[in-house]
């Protein structure tokens, strides 16, 4: 992939704040006219720096705000196992996020759901899917940052 210049990395941060807003708004921001701006969105697209535009909702309107850290342990270290534990996983809506991790915990989920006592159903669901060495959860009882922008500075660098 090319290194992305100064215009694609300003597109993509507004992108990133705001995909809603019209591409001669963005190519007027960015300086560019209408046509050569959305030519890069395009390019941006085919190449798969932009993987898919959302819409970000507020969990606690759909009733998704309890956030837990859900460190994983296994005993199992083949392809075949990982392979049916991520299966398993990706059958949990309450999974928002899923990391194979180097260091002492194997997995981290990130799991939302509205209180206590559904990530209790959840938890039960999930060990009656795949055996666990451990498992340990954390309760979030704060977020104190949350952005889904990536920084962009490491974009323009060569090497």
């Amino acid at each position: 992939m090319a290194l992305l210049d100064r215009i694609d990395r300003k597109i993509l941060a507004i992108l990133q704040e705001d995909t809603t807003m019209p591409v001669a708004e963005i190519g007027k921001r960015v300086g560019l006219s209408t046509t050569p701006c959305w030519r890069r969105i395009q390019r941006l697209e085919e190449d798969g720096v932009i993987q898919k535009r959302v819409a970000l909702l507020d969990p606690m309107r759909v009733k998704a705000g309890v956030t837990v850290f859900v460190a994983v342990r296994t005993s199992r270290h083949s392809e075949e196992w990982l392979a049916r534990f991520a299966e398993a996983v990706s059958e949990f809506p309450e999974v928002v996020e899923f990391y194979r991790m180097s260091g002492e915990v194997d997995y981290l989920l990130r799991v939302v759901v509205p209180d206590i006592a559904r990530y209790d159903q959840f938890y039960k669901r999930l060990i009656s899917k795949i055996e666990l060495a451990d498992v340990s959860s954390s309760f979030a009882m704060e977020q104190i940052k949350f952005t889904t922008a990536l920084p962009l500075d490491y974009a323009g660098e060569g090497g």
